[in-house]
Order: C-alpha cells, then sequence, then structure tokens
C-alpha cells in the first residue's frame, strides 16, 4: 500500500522530509513527488502502516484520505519566478481556509493556482483553475487532460482575489448538490444550472 503525504502549495517542511527519509530507510520504501505535489510512501506493508503513519504524524504530517478538500496544484509564485505576479502559496492557503472545517467533500476535482498567464501548474486542463495577470485573476472550470484532454471555459476575467474564490466556493457547492459519485467538472459545466454558463 502507499501512503501519501499532503504538502500544501507543494512545500515540503524539512522535519518532513528527514523523517519519511528515515521512515524510508527504516522499512526499505520508495519515495515519489507526485504530479499532485504530495509526497508518496510506495510499498508499505499492511502491516506497518499504522506505524509508518504514526511516525509522520509526530511531526505533523497529514495524510490523503476519503473526503478530504483537495489541496491546490501551485506554480513557485512571485517570491520564486521573475514572471510571478502573486504569492501563490497564499493564495492557495486563503482557498484552503475557504473550505476548513468542511465535512466532506466529494470526489473527483482538482484545483490548480498559477502566478501568470503561463499556466506551469496546469490551470486551463484542471476542473478549476486560476492565474494572475496584470488585470487581475482569471478563473476556468472544465479542464482536464489524459487521451482526451479539454481546455477549460473561462468563466471570469480579471476579477479581484476575492470574486475568484467565491468563484470556487460556488463551483464546489455545485458539484456536491449535482453529483452521488466521482465526477470531473467537464460533465457538470453544460448542466442547464451550472451557475457560469457563458464563456468570457
Amino acid at each position: 500500500m502507499d501512503i501519501t503525504v499532503l504538502l500544501p502549495a507543494g512545500r515540503l517542511p524539512l522535519d518532513i522530509m528527514a523523517k519519511a527519509h528515515a521512515v524510508a530507510e527504516k522499512h526499505g520504501l520508495a519515495i515519489y513527488l507526485s504530479t499532485a505535489q504530495n509526497l508518496r510512501l510506495l510499498d508499505v506493508p499492511e502491516d506497518r502502516i499504522d506505524e509508518v503513519k504514526e511516525e509522520l504524524a509526530a511531526v505533523g504530517a497529514d495524510f490523503k484520505g476519503p473526503g478530504k478538500f483537495p489541496l491546490p496544484r501551485v506554480c513557485i509564485g512571485e517570491r520564486h519566478c521573475k514572471l510571478g505576479l502573486i504569492d501563490t502559496e497564499k493564495l492557495s492557503d486563503r482557498i484552503l481556509e475557504r473550505f476548513e472545517g468542511r465535512p466532506k467533500t466529494k470526489p473527483k476535482f482538482k484545483i490548480a493556482v498559477s502566478g501568470c498567464v503561463l499556466c506551469c501548474s496546469g490551470v486551463k486542463t484542471t476542473d478549476i483553475g486560476i492565474h494572475a495577470s496584470k488585470v487581475g485573476f482569471d478563473v476556468y472550470v472544465g479542464g482536464k487532460g489524459g487521451p482526451y484532454p479539454k481546455v477549460g471555459r473561462r468563466i471570469l476575467h480579471g476579477v479581484d482575489e476575492k470574486s475568484a474564490i467565491d468563484a470556487v466556493e460556488k463551483i464546489v457547492e455545485f458539484h456536491h448538490d449535482k453529483t452521488t459519485q466521482k465526477q470531473r467538472m467537464r460533465k457538470l459545466i453544460d448542466h442547464p444550472e451550472f451557475p457560469y454558463p457563458d464563456e468570457v
């Protein structure tokens, strides 16, 4: 079994990194950095899962599990990229704060945040994507990768941060209300009640 450690904004705290290395050495595990910007311990024996999780939890690690709100996938942002216009870590944190305490989130959708129009985090091919520009934030919905990739619909252009996060909340609530099982946003954007029917 694999164990996935959640890393908000793709940041890997040094204490978790050190403990993951020690645990991997102790149990003979491999470590994978996922495309979702999380850390995964591979091939954990069934009888050691609880032990491994306890060792990592002792340094503050949180784990992927059913019903958890998805961590936004982010680019490095303005502090580390000359093209970046915003602190993507802070925007990711604000999105997570908005949904803090939410009892359950239905699968399956992903969120991406980019600090500029290059969209290095895959904003346009993610269920919900936000990128910064010189005139504000653009919000996309319904993008997807895979064998039949689709560019998302741009539903907002040049809005402020609050409006972008409000839109994320409205889309997430719509997803929650209209799905009973795993469902990508792409299959919902043409629903007659979808709150953002028009591309801008």
